[in-house]
């Protein structure tokens, strides 16, 4: 799951020198992929008319990824598999969940999941969910439309209250006397190896962190660690930290200097010759956030839900 989160994070320090650009020039200097018409037509996709028509829509999720979608006991579970759930209902059919395996990054997952097709030669999904947005990735990638954004995700600090007693945990979430990243040149911090947090911290200037820095396989791997004390702290996405934070953690979300970007939003991606499924698609997002079945999906989980910036 990590390297697509870095691809997003590096991409986006570039995005505010297309901001002040003419719209119509917004993605020149880009060099997209692949052009979509050479696309095999056996890997485009089920028309939404042929989705309805067979009564199930397949969706793509991430596998073994709590709190967003992982299989317990055979059956789906997390806060994508819910919005999953959403999507499919708007259209008056079944989901039906295919679990993935990232690649090396976002590019390499859309094309395996959305546009062509793995090189098993297994057909592409519906739609995938979890797909970060970026304009600049909408520039590079132009077989997919990106659409549907339904959340927001954010970077933040887990870490233990008797490491850190003096900190003051209350409605701010930057809590008083919690550890920032600067605290990691003497102090231990868990991250996820080869993931957002991993760079940042690695990457630091001077690089006197990195001593400091432990690297685990998962998210998960690094909260359990950080609850036996083995760390002091752990860094990486805040609906990560909140589904592993066991007694005796607080997590905050400090300012994060150098930080192309900490906070990013995610939506769906589906194949750009299906238009038409991205548009009742994305209405059925807006629906659930107006009425706020998106929140409580997230609530369900005791997760933190922030809003995408749409």
């Amino acid at each position: 799951m990590n390297r697509r989160f870095i691809l997003t994070a590096v991409l986006a320090a570039g995005v505010s020198t297309f901001a002040a650009q003419p719209v119509l020039a917004r993605c020149e200097g880009i060099v997209p992929g692949e052009r979509p018409q050479n696309t095999a037509r056996d890997y485009v996709g089920q028309t939404m008319d042929e989705i309805i028509e067979r009564g199930t829509l397949n969706i793509a999720v991430y596998e073994n990824l709590p709190p967003y979608s992982w299989q317990e006991d055979g059956e789906p579970r997390g806060v994508d598999i819910e919005v999953g759930r959403i999507l499919a209902e708007a259209l008056g059919v079944e989901p039906e969940f295919r679990f993935v395996q990232p690649a090396e990054n976002l590019q390499g997952d859309l094309m395996s999941y959305i546009w062509r097709g793995t090189v098993q030669r297994e057909p592409v999904s519906n739609v995938m969910l979890r797909v970060p947005y970026d304009s600049t990735l909408t520039c590079m990638i132009e077989q997919v439309v990106f659409t549907g954004q339904y959340a927001s995700e954010t970077v933040a600090i887990a870490y233990r209250q008797d490491a850190y007693p003096e900190a003051v945990a209350g409605d701010d979430p930057r809590h008083e006397g919690a550890p920032v990243p600067a605290y990691f040149r003497f102090d231990s911090v868990a991250v996820e190896n080869d993931t957002i947090a991993d760079f940042y911290l690695t990457s630091f200037p001077g690089g006197d962190l990195a001593a400091n820095v432990h690297r685990f396989r998962t998210m998960g791997a690094a909260m359990e660690a950080l609850g036996k004390g083995e760390t002091m702290a752990a860094m990486g996405p805040r609906a990560q930290l909140e589904w592993g934070a066991t007694d005796g953690v607080a997590i905050h979300q400090p300012p994060l200097v150098g930080f192309s970007r900490a906070t990013w939003t995610l939506g769906i991606g589906v194949h750009q010759s299906h238009r038409d499924l991205g548009y009742a698609l994305d209405d059925a997002i807006a629906a659930a956030l107006g009425d706020g079945r998106i929140a409580q999906a997230y609530a369900d989980y005791g997760l933190t839900f922030i809003p995408p910036e749409r």
